[in-house]
């Protein structure tokens, strides 16, 4: 491990706090030290307050924010003086303390201060860096690693035995660093937790750290060499559409409310799940306390697709919680799950929490591995373990949870997604939680949004094996699909059926209605796993009911794509699927409508571009927006009890009405 400083870079940073932000995120670079808001840092400030006393604060990483990316408005300010008389009490509940933290800051809108505070209070030292570094967590989760860690460091570490993150840690620390710390002491070990550093300025505290941790690093290659590390496999996963969807749908029904699932393609995960010894080593625990992940190792089963669906049922009936039991706050689910089969997939509310899981848990292999490789990974015993799932204030922190965005959890498809209604049918089911996947010929569908919730793939629908290529890319992603928008659609220039060319006819119908049968018949083992029922929005036309001349190809299109919605309602209701129909007219900010197009039919009807844009009954214009509100509206719980609907987004047309 090689230290990151540059005297160039900290001159960019003049103050000793500006130093505290810098050297932070110098440590969060680098993942095997900290990892998604692990971690902490400290600086000791003195301070003139509002009335001109000198006080010394306390700068500590506040709660929310990450190591990484923490600016000086991430430190939550807390008063020494008072923290001091906080250590000196013979008791105090961590909700007290979390309490007294607070009220002791000197910014109100600081964020909450770390439950490690009071620790890095009692620090003699000015700067003090807290990592959960990979290296120290696999020597420490061994049988022997109090042995090995004071066998590297020798007295420059005082090595504490685990004690739960709050204020018995605190005073724990406070003792045998008194009682064990000298001149020579750099650093302190928390077995089972971490590692601390700390010096008397933001470079010696931070450089101590990369010198401890890679003195571990370097004990770890001596000792276990290339024993810790997987065999290569090919990262060609036997990813099933089916297989995953059935895993979804079981561990949200554990859970008790749709869950996205990640299947990540990791070669390391696979050869992981592959493990000889892997139902003893993935079961023991997690590498520390801080990322408690609940893993379940699935058996190997074999090629048969139904095999895998009913292998996956019988696991979950028998670990789902009894319903008649008081159920607690946290759910009994796992959210990693190690396939022999399908690798490492995981499990989150949101696909940003799936990828947390992911890259914790591919940590979490490397320390398994490397503590395997010293004799034995193990990890704290479930009793601690417990203690601290069932904190009290990560209790807090669930009940204070909220309300979830409307489609949380859940997957939408939208075809057509590069521009127009699709693009905004995408802006707007991610706007109320779900992970959606865009599906356009158009290379731009990959650029309509950039967040980890949208996967955006190049296809063209009329392409039966694209389609199943873009399924499984889906479901690989995502774990299934909710919910299916059939957008995407073709509208020819205006041309009378005794000029219609049969070439054209075809390949209206082609995109218009061919495409979206293939795709309802490959959706609907997904859309009946959907956890809370599948739900389809087609796309139609205002030439449904009430067709324009000129638009022959398009209006049959459209209206056997109705029809098909219709015969689906009927036979789909069984499985829960409900599928309905928009019916939109004159939406202008579509692909469709090009100015050529717009002002061809404007010409037709003998009005302006501008009075061709409004008119309808209510005289409004009707927006890609308005359409794609209501599709998403369909979706949901008002919409829960319809299906075979037809809706105008018209604004009123005369011809219909």
């Amino acid at each position: 491990m090689q230290s990151l400083w540059s005297d160039n870079e900290a001159n960019d940073y003049p103050s000793d706090l500006d130093l505290r932000v810098y050297t932070s995120r110098l440590l969060g670079r680098d993942p095997s030290l900290v990892l998604h808001g692990g971690g902490n840092t400290s600086v000791k400030i003195t301070e003139h307050n509002l009335i001109g006393e000198e006080e010394e604060i306390l700068y500590v990483k506040g709660s929310g924010w990450d190591l990484a990316t923490i600016e000086t408005a991430g430190f939550a300010p807390v008063r020494m003086e008072h923290l001091l008389k906080l250590a000196e009490l013979d008791q105090l509940s961590d909700p007290q303390m979390v309490n007294e933290l607070k009220t002791h800051m000197t910014r109100a809108d600081a964020p909450s201060p770390s439950i490690e505070t009071i620790l890095h209070a009692l620090l003699p030292h000015k700067y003090v860096d807290h990592t959960h570094a990979d290296a120290i967590v696999a020597i420490t989760n061994n049988a022997d690693g109090e042995t090995r860690i004071r066998d590297i460091y020798g007295d420059r570490i005082v090595v504490i035995p685990y004690v739960m993150a709050g204020f018995d840690l605190a005073r724990e620390c406070a003792r045998r660093f008194k009682a064990e710390a000298g001149p020579q002491t750099v650093g302190m070990v928390l077995l089972n937790h971490g590692i601390f550093s700390f010096g008397a300025t933001a470079k010696e505290s931070y450089e101590r750290m990369i010198s401890l941790v890679d003195e571990a690093e370097s004990y770890l290659q001596n000792k276990c060499g290339d024993s810790a590390h997987l065999p290569g496999e090919e990262a060609d996963l036997l990813a099933r559409r089916l297989t995953l969807a059935e895993l979804r749908r079981d561990i949200s029904t554990a859970t008790g409310r749709p869950m996205l699932l990640h299947s990540t393609g990791n070669p390391k995960g696979l050869a992981f799940a592959r493990h000889p010894e892997v139902a003893r080593i993935s079961q023991q625990g997690p590498a520390t306390p801080d990322h408690i992940i609940r893993t379940k190792r699935l058996p190997m089963l074999g090629p048969d697709v139904e095999g895998y669906v009913n292998a996956y049922r019988d696991y979950f009936e028998t670990n789902a919680p009894n319903a008649k039991e008081p159920k607690t706050m946290l759910d009994p689910a796992p959210r990693a799950v190690l396939d022999p089969n399908l690798g490492l997939c995981t499990v989150g509310k949101t696909i940003g929490d799936a990828q947390i899981v992911a890259d914790i848990y591919d940590h979490t292999i490397d320390v398994i591995l490397k503590a395997e490789a010293l004799g034995g990974y193990q990890a704290l015993p479930a009793a601690d373990l417990f203690d601290m799932e069932y904190w009290d204030l990560e209790q807090a922190k669930l009940r204070k949870g909220g309300s979830a965005p409307m489609f949380q959890g859940e997957v939408a498809l939208v075809t057509g997604a590069a521009s127009g209604i699709g693009a905004a049918a995408v802006r707007e089911f991610l706007s109320r939680g779900a992970a959606v996947v865009g599906l356009d010929i158009d290379p731009a569908v990959t650029q309509v949004m950039t967040t980890p919730g949208y996967h955006g793939i190049v296809c063209d629908i009329t392409d039966e094996q694209a389609l199943r290529d873009a399924l499984e890319t889906a479901v690989r992603s995502y774990g299934g699909i909710d919910m299916l928008v059939l957008n995407a659609g073709i509208f020819p220039g205006g041309c009378r059926i005794d000029q219609l060319d049969t070439e054209l006819w075809h390949k209206v119908m082609g995109v218009n209605l061919d495409a979206n049968l293939a795709l309802l018949r490959e959706c609907h083992p997904l859309l009946c796993r959907a956890p809370q029922g599948g739900r389809v929005v087609v796309v139609g036309s205002k030439n449904v009911p009430a067709p324009g001349p000129g638009a022959a190809a398009y209006s049959a299109s459209k209206a056997a794509l109705t029809q098909l919605m219709r015969v689906a309602a009927l036979e789909w209701g069984g499985d829960g699927i409900r599928i309905n129909a928009l019916h939109p007219n004159a939406v202008f900010d579509t692909g469709i409508w090009t100015e050529e197009v717009l002002a061809e039919r404007a010409k037709h009807y003998g009005l302006t571009v501008e009075e061709y844009k409004t008119n309808n009954v209510l005289k409004v214009e009707v927006t890609s927006h308005d359409v794609a509100a209501l599709a998403a509206e369909m979706c949901g719980p008002l919409f829960a009890k319809t299906t075979a609907a037809q809706l105008p987004v018209d604004g009123g047309n005369e011809r219909v009405i």
